[in-house]
């Protein structure tokens, strides 16, 4: 089990601060690293880890630190230190929290959670030690099974961080799944929700009536097997096994709150001139007047948007698969993760997008075939969904039910368009007919669709045409 303390400095702690802080714990605490230099650690006389502590990272984009600790940063650039306690060790987390202490004290700023680092005393710990190795000599990770790989993370936000991130690849890597744990308080970011994909990789959320549950499904949970699975409901039959949902989970309010999610993929010809991101850029602005904020390949998002900087890292990775994370302003939440892979088609970006909106704000529907225009004339669209549902405007994911998005548009790009037999694609089983985007010679279309956060038959519409492209 781990805590994390957090360092937000004015100043890039220079080496001799970063040396007084982890001379926190005493002159005999044993220094080592990890990652190739990333990760400096305080071990134990067995070197193993007490405190993991990150390189500093320099965040030029403002708001990050309000979004993912509901913490007052200090003004844009500021440094970003994260270290990491084994809190199975009750020195381990006071030793983090001097650290972070005596960063901030050196450096300016200030530290999250503000009660851990609140002493500048050198920690008394002659004779702890660790008896578990390091998980899968991961830092983030906490429990290590033959089909999961578990990390506790007691933050506000769980953040696809840079250590959450190394967790997803080992646990990829070594064919697991990967299970987060987090206390009821704490909510999902979208970055990580749209990574949790498939079984057995969960969020479970610790409650005090049902023990545990899965914080996007509701389904109460049992450590078993080496993993947290499900359980059945005492009435459960081999015919029905059903599986209870916790009272927690079904306890949600509808505040006005909603979410525009727009979900496509681009695909473009691999070119050594090809600039990356101008698609989301182009929706981006058309449907907030303004460009991003700021990316990254982590969260916090800490680089102010730059298509040039994204693609260069993209071509440095390549052909490995790249993976990033883009911000709006703080004034309009939004939110995307972008993945940017090579293929025999070319070199194709999927994009999951959305932006929240409260009570009193109108969504821009105005604005969405201009968007899908831009993405088709300009940037190989393949295709495009859109959504409208009932959901936080800070776009975190609670614990709680949120209702599905219904469909609002599709949009087929001008090359699927081009390559289906006859009028498929223009003669639809749907009441509306397609509107056209684009050039008259090489057309794509968009589909629109009845968008009531009320009513799910928008599916049943989406599914007809599904089915009637396809030529079912």
């Amino acid at each position: 089990m781990t805590k994390d303390v957090i360092a937000l400095t004015q100043r890039m702690p220079d080496p001799w601060t970063v040396l007084a802080g982890l001379l926190s714990g005493g002159s005999d605490k044993l220094v080592g690293t990890e990652g190739e230099g990333a990760v400096v650690q305080l071990r134990d006389e067995d070197g193993r880890p007490l405190v993991s502590v990150e390189a500093p990272l320099l965040v030029q984009v403002a708001g990050e630190a309000e979004r993912l600790l509901g913490a007052t940063a200090p003004p844009v650039p500021f440094w970003w230190t994260e270290a990491r306690a084994t809190t199975g060790v009750e020195e381990a987390e006071r030793l983090a929290g001097t650290f972070a202490a005596r960063l901030v004290s050196l450096a300016g700023g200030s530290a999250w959670p503000p009660e851990a680092a609140r002493s500048l005393a050198v920690v008394k710990s002659e004779g702890v030690s660790v008896v578990p190795a390091p998980a899968a000599a991961q830092p983030a990770v906490d429990v290590l099974t033959d089909k999961v790989v578990v990390v506790i993370q007691d933050r506000p936000v769980v953040a696809m961080t840079a250590w959450l991130s190394d967790a997803f690849r080992a646990a990829a890597g070594a064919e697991l799944g990967l299970q987060i744990v987090s206390p009821a308080g704490s909510t999902l970011s979208p970055a990580v929700r749209d990574s949790l994909s498939g079984w057995p990789s969960r969020w479970i959320v610790q409650d005090e009536r049902e023990g545990y549950y899965d914080g996007r499904t509701g389904a109460v949970l049992r450590w078993q097997d080496g993993m947290f699975a499900t359980v059945e409901a005492a009435d459960a039959t081999p015919d029905d096994p059903r599986t209870p949902v916790a009272a927690s989970y079904k306890e949600a309010a509808d505040t006005g709150d909603r979410q525009l999610a727009i979900s496509f993929r681009t695909v473009h010809p691999a070119d050594d001139r090809l600039v990356l991101g101008g698609a989301l850029e182009s929706v981006w602005r058309e449907l907030t007047g303004e460009p991003p904020a700021g990316w990254g390949t982590a969260e916090p998002a800490n680089v102010p948007w730059s298509v040039r900087q994204l693609t260069d890292v993209a071509y440095d990775r390549a052909p490995e698969p790249t993976w990033f994370v883009v911000v709006g302003s703080p004034d309009r939440p939004g939110l995307a993760t972008v993945r940017i892979s090579r293929t025999k088609a070319g070199v194709e970006e999927d994009v999951r997008l959305a932006f929240g909106y409260g009570p009193d704000e109108e969504p821009p529907l105005d604005s969405l075939p201009r968007a899908a225009e831009a993405l088709t004339t300009r940037h190989h669209l393949q295709s495009m969904l859109v959504q409208l549902r009932k959901a936080r405007r800070d776009l975190a994911v609670p614990p709680r039910f949120e209702g599905p998005g219904v469909p609002l548009a599709f949009v087929l790009g001008a090359e699927e368009v081009r390559v289906m037999p006859g009028d498929r694609a223009r003669r639809t089983p749907l009441s509306e007919p397609p509107v056209q985007l684009g050039p008259r010679t090489r057309p794509a279309l968009y589909y629109p669709l009845p968008g009531n956060p009320s009513d799910l038959a928008g599916w049943r519409d989406f599914e007809r045409l599904m089915r009637h492209l396809k030529g079912e």
